[in-house]
Formats: structure tokens, C-alpha cells, sequence
């Protein structure tokens, strides 16, 4: 047996335990997993394969994002006529061009959450079935430089929870709107 597939084996172990634990049904045996590590693993790439494929949505929750090819992806994406939408961290709403004015301008919906010490949400959920998650940052040191882990799972009932999430995080987010220069930064929410 390879090592991707110990891992995949490791991986559903240590989750089906974990949600047998917490009461949560597990990942169903139909779903569909890979797994990818950076330096140099094929992240970004497999991101951009699944946001190509992208027919109907994309929700998106992003710490920090500085992948070109994954925010043309994502762009691209929006301009075929899917339904693309971004929750980016706080640290994106500066004077400086950033992922959030960057979306903006794209006309894809963005949102700050600004609720949290950090949003270090590394998420994508596509169409309703695939989720997008682990440590990788959306960012060109992520795929080059880091040492990071992506999983790519389609799996439905997975994807409506991580949608139920993001749908959550929107709710206390607000619209991002690029602050002027002489315009002070919104305060920060307690």
C-alpha cells in the first residue's frame, strides 16, 4: 500500500473515531478524498482543477490569499456565471490593494469577519459537494515554500455543513468596502 493511501486509511481512522466521539456521523464511505503537502505538491494546482470544474458556487473562506492562479480561478469562475462568494479575514481591509479589493473589483461579493482574533478559515466548498480544507493558505508561499497539507473530499452531507458554517461566519461579517486613505479603519468588534 503507498503512503498517500496510509494516509487517506489514517485520516478517515482518526475522523471516523473523532466523530463517533463528538456524535457526528461520519464521512460516508462513498466520499471521494485526496490529499495533497506542499512545498511543491500540487495544492494550488489541484485547487484550480475543482474551481475549474466549478458549475453553480463557490463559497470561499480565506485568512490570507495571495495565489494568482487561484484568485484567476475563482475570477474565472465568476465570470461563467457561478455564483462565487468570499469571506476574507480583517487583516484584508487596509488602504493597500489586498485579495478583498482584488475580488471586489472582480464584482464577487466579499465580506470581512471581523468578529474573530483571527479568521484562519482555509475553506472552499464547490457546488454544494466538494470541500477544500487544511492548513494551505490560498497563497503562492503555501504551495512553494511552507509545509502544508490540503484535502479535496466530495462528499454532500460534508459540503451542507461547511456551507451551514461559512453561512454562519457570514452572518457577522460585513460587506467589504476599501477604506480611503483619510478614512479611519471601522472599529474593531468585541
Amino acid at each position: 500500500m503507498s503512503n498517500r493511501h496510509l494516509g487517506i486509511l489514517a485520516i478517515l481512522l482518526v475522523g471516523t473515531i473523532l466523530a463517533v466521539c463528538a456524535g457526528v456521523p461520519a464521512i460516508q464511505p462513498t466520499s471521494q478524498i485526496a490529499v495533497y503537502f506542499s512545498p511543491h505538491g500540487g495544492c494550488t494546482d489541484a485547487v484550480v482543477k475543482k474551481l475549474d470544474a466549478a458549475k453553480e458556487s463557490v463559497l470561499v473562506q480565506a485568512y490570507t490569499f495571495t495565489s494568482a492562479p487561484i484568485a484567476k480561478a475563482l475570477m474565472d469562475a465568476h465570470k461563467r456565471g457561478v455564483k462565487v462568494r468570499v469571506i476574507c479575514d480583517k487583516s484584508q481591509w487596509t488602504e493597500k490593494y489586498s485579495s478583498a479589493t482584488f475580488f471586489q473589483n472582480a464584482g464577487i461579493p466579499t465580506f470581512i469577519d471581523d468578529k474573530h482574533a483571527i479568521a484562519h478559515n482555509k475553506v472552499m466548498v464547490i457546488d454544494g459537494r466538494i470541500v477544500i480544507t487544511g492548513s494551505f493558505n490560498f497563497t503562492k508561499a503555501a504551495e512553494e515554500s511552507n509545509a502544508e497539507n490540503l484535502l479535496i473530499i466530495d462528499d454532500a452531507q460534508l459540503a451542507q455543513k461547511y456551507a451551514r458554517n461559512w453561512q454562519e461566519h457570514l452572518e457577522h461579517s460585513v460587506p467589504y468596502e476599501r477604506p480611503a486613505k483619510e478614512q479611519e479603519m471601522p472599529l474593531q468588534r468585541r
